[in-house]
């Protein structure tokens, strides 16, 4: 009888609303906001804690950071945002095959927390196996928590749908802008250690939220769709302990023959980084169970998951490049006050959220006259203004070259502003052609595999990185925008195949 009631309590929690939207998305808003806010909070000051140091390194006071090299740094940051996106994979493997999106999504709030807690703690063995938690959690959050938006929904024709998606990704982004701001400017003026100890405290928060409302939730996302049988589980514990049994044994041989350095931890993962996006798409286009019209969408989906990890590669480095450029060479005075190098992270979600109602408009608009540009000019439009915003950047690059001078900060405004509208003409509608390509077989897996654009292009930045490329010189970032645009230009100039290959959708 308690069973009952408590199951009938528990649906009509599910089915109350506010605001015209189930009340369970309030949930997921402020779980994601939370959980975005210590991810954002803890990005922003990476590059930064990487490359400062000090005599006082040891006590973790403020100045004391791990003291690499600026590459060094960079290749870490590249890496780490490599790996959050890697990790949404298996992360919405475990949330179909093992434990159910509502509970991986609890788990990997736990894992996030303690991720930070470790960051928290002085000395490099902390660090790196904070970034890791850090890292796993993310990706394991990112897969399911959207998954579960869906849920709340009655079906795919849902009128409120595309609505609650919205207000979801408002939240996002007000974590977003609000990180930097708080965690950040505290980290990079206080205490580093003490920044990340507040995106633990965050992350919290969102895992209280979560765990206190988990009855507004649909009973849906508590099941596991297509659960492991014995053998299968098996078979996968057998396959973890074996490449984990591989990886112990290279490394402790390299350890003890006195090699290991961080070069030898981020080369295997940035080269695996870029092979298993390569792997994926092989082993979807070469799947016979696709029918001809699928696998001439999935040829034509790799022109866009291409475009997309170049523009990824450049547009990243709006945390790392830019943000050591801004912290070394940028004059950040304000009004009086010296702005902190971590507020202008904040830029981008703050653009977002002013420009992304106005592009929403303005496609409706030019689609009620049939203009409304094709999803290859979207995308040729933002791999041009990434290139544009590198081009930009070279500009003051070479004002500072050689020389202690500093430029306004004016410039690292301007880039942001650049690359966020580039991003609104791709991200989008990126996510949108995934799902409408995506063949029916993988249908769930597509938006795992659009994520591995954003891994493969910060592997490539890894890689330049660690073959000690000086990212910040101007010809390299010439390179990148000149790179970018002609990446756009090849798009667009081969926009009818492309078109031919996507069939009815363009």
């Amino acid at each position: 009888m308690a069973s009952s009631l408590t199951k009938d309590s528990a649906s009509a929690a599910h089915e109350r609303t506010f605001l015209g939207h189930p009340v369970g998305l309030a949930t997921l808003f402020m779980t994601e906001m939370w959980e975005r806010f210590s991810y954002y909070g803890m990005r922003a000051l990476l590059v930064l804690y990487l490359v400062s140091g000090g005599a006082d390194a040891a006590t973790g006071s403020q100045g004391g950071g791990l003291a690499f090299t600026a590459a060094t740094a960079t290749a870490i940051y590249s890496v780490y945002v490599a790996m959050v996106y890697l990790m949404a994979m298996p992360g919405g493997w475990f949330g179909d095959r093992v434990w159910g999106a509502r509970k991986t999504v609890a788990i990997a709030g736990g894992v996030i927390m303690a991720g930070h807690v470790a960051l928290a703690v002085p000395g490099q063995i902390a660090f790196f196996v904070g970034l890791l938690l850090v890292a796993f959690g993310s990706g394991l959050l990112k897969a399911n928590i959207s998954t579960m938006v869906g849920h709340l929904y009655k079906g795919l024709d849902d009128s409120r749908r595309d609505s609650g998606f919205t207000i979801f990704y408002i939240g996002i982004n007000v974590g977003a802008f609000a990180a930097p701001l708080a965690i950040g400017t505290v980290g990079e003026t206080v205490n580093w250690h003490l920044g990340f100890l507040l995106a633990a405290i965050g992350m919290g928060v969102g895992l209280a939220v979560y765990l206190l409302a988990a009855r507004t939730l649909n009973p849906e996302s508590s099941v596991v769709p297509n659960p492991l049988s014995p053998a299968e589980r098996k078979a996968v514990i057998v396959k973890v302990l074996a490449v984990l049994a591989a990886v112990a044994v290279f490394y402790t041989a390299v350890a003890v023959a006195g090699m290991f350095t961080i070069k030898w931890a981020l080369y295997p993962i940035t080269i695996a980084g870029l092979l298993i996006p390569v792997a994926v798409l092989v082993r979807i286009k070469r799947d016979k169970d696709l029918s001809t019209g699928e696998q001439s969408k999935m040829s034509a989906y790799i022109w866009f998951f291409v475009a997309a990890a170049v523009f990824w590669m450049i547009y990243d480095q709006g945390g790392s490049t830019v943000s050591l450029f801004g912290d070394k060479s940028s004059q950040r005075s304000l009004l009086g006050w010296e702005v902190p190098t971590v507020v202008f992270q904040s830029l981008n979600p703050l653009f977002v959220v002013a420009l992304a109602p106005v592009f929403a408009a303005l496609w409706v608009a030019l689609g009620r006259r049939n203009r409304e540009p094709s999803t290859i000019v979207k995308f040729s439009a933002a791999l041009a203004l990434v290139g544009f915003s590198f081009l930009i950047f070279a500009v003051p690059l070479h004002q500072t070259a050689g020389s202690d001078t500093k430029v306004t900060m004016w410039w690292l405004v301007l880039i942001f502003l650049v690359q966020t509208i580039a991003e609104l003409c791709l991200s989008p509608v990126g996510l949108s052609v995934t799902t409408k390509m995506a063949p029916q077989k993988y249908s769930s897996q597509m938006m795992g595999v659009w994520f591995l654009a954003v891994t493969a292009g910060d592997c490539v930045t890894g890689l330049l990185s660690l073959a000690d490329v000086t990212m910040d010189g101007v010809g390299v970032i010439v390179f990148q925008a000149v790179a970018a645009v002609a990446a756009g230009l090849a798009i667009y100039m081969y926009r009818k195949k492309v078109n031919t290959l996507m069939g009815e959708l363009n």
